[in-house]
């Protein structure tokens, strides 16, 4: 059995973890970057500088943790793109001299199918074909999988995306960020029907995603609001915007599953944590005998466990990347 040593740095976390390549996580490290809350969300170039700062220290707990030792480490995996391009060049600049220092294989990963193999962690016997919805940060995304290297986006965002929308209306209504968990919690006592707002791209042939209207709509109706009537309907406005940034994922999920007579739905990405689209879509689905799976709350966030689970496919192809490769920010599910 073979261990993979990764590195996940596209954001504002840095993380390393050691998989097996039977999926089974032998440590997997998180150092969040609290910094970033007095600017109401991510500087790069801080996130860049931490991350330098964070990586190798983290490696060497990492190892520890894991009682072993970069000489029974097999092969290097890191995330490439799409994310903060700073961020990533710490994480593949480090990842790039530990694979040449070891003479070990490099495997470079997408974030975005890194999320979506997060599920192989908790569902190990997992096998395509399925439909994956991609619900992280500024993306939002319906990939069809026939093999796990063999897949296609049928279904996009146009412009914002739903952890876009999150975020906006949270600062908005003056929460904080991030913005989902904060009105997600919110929402839980909340009457999800007290404002109407649109929904997004309602053709049922249509499986993209816009939530530029629905970010306008929202602001809209929070500015025309006094601060006194907003805190007194905080949880009924929190479950309105919950409610209108998730029909469509559920929906458009819901209907291309069925068009592509798939039986199983992965859902990843840090929305994939989100109580009420998690519920939602497994009642929905049931109703077609359609199953969903989604990574436990602690791997939805950005991880390194996430990246190996990704890259264990590519390792056991001998699928490695050359040490000129770059990373890059460019958005979209890819096999690098």
């Amino acid at each position: 059995m073979s261990l993979i040593l990764s590195f996940e740095s596209s954001c504002d976390d840095t993380s390393v973890a050691i998989l097996n390549t039977d999926y089974e996580v032998l440590v997997n490290l998180i150092s969040s970057q609290p910094e970033h809350l007095d600017f109401g969300g991510v500087l790069p170039e801080l996130a860049s500088r931490l991350h330098m700062k964070n990586i190798m220290h983290m490696t060497q707990i990492a190892l520890q943790k894991a009682n072993t030792s970069l000489s029974e480490i097999d092969a290097i995996a890191v995330s490439i793109n799409p994310g903060l391009i700073g961020s990533l060049i710490v994480g593949l600049a480090f990842a790039k001299a530990l694979a040449w220092s070891l003479q070990r294989p490099l495997i470079t990963v997408n974030h975005l199918l890194s999320h979506i193999f997060a599920n192989y962690i908790d569902h190990p016997d997992l096998k395509p074909p399925f439909l994956a919805l991609v619900v992280s940060g500024g993306h939002t995304e319906l990939v069809d999988f026939k093999s796990a290297t063999d897949f296609e986006i049928v279904g996009k965002t146009l412009d914002d995306a739903a952890g876009e929308t999150f975020d906006k209306a949270a600062k908005l209504l003056g929460l904080g960020f991030p913005g989902g968990p904060i009105i997600d919690e919110l929402a839980s006592g909340g009457d999800a029907g007290f404002v109407k707002l649109p929904n997004p791209l309602p053709q049922k042939d249509n499986y993209n995603f816009s939530y530029s209207g629905l970010k306008t709509a929202i602001r809209t109706y929070i500015i025309s609001q006094s601060p006194e009537y907003l805190q007194e309907h905080e949880s009924d406005i929190a479950a309105s915007i919950q409610a209108a940034i998730i029909r469509p994922l559920i929906s458009k999920t819901i209907r291309k599953a069925r068009e592509l007579h798939h039986r199983q739905i992965l859902i990843a990405g840090g929305v994939a944590a989100n109580s009420a689209l998690r519920v939602e879509l497994l009642q929905q689905a049931a109703k077609y005998d359609i199953k969903v799976f989604f990574p436990s709350l602690k791997l939805c966030m950005d991880n390194a466990a996430m990246v190996a689970a990704a890259a264990i496919p590519k390792f056991k192809a001998g699928l490695f990347a050359d040490l000129s490769v770059n990373a890059n920010s460019i958005k979209g599910t890819k096999l690098l």
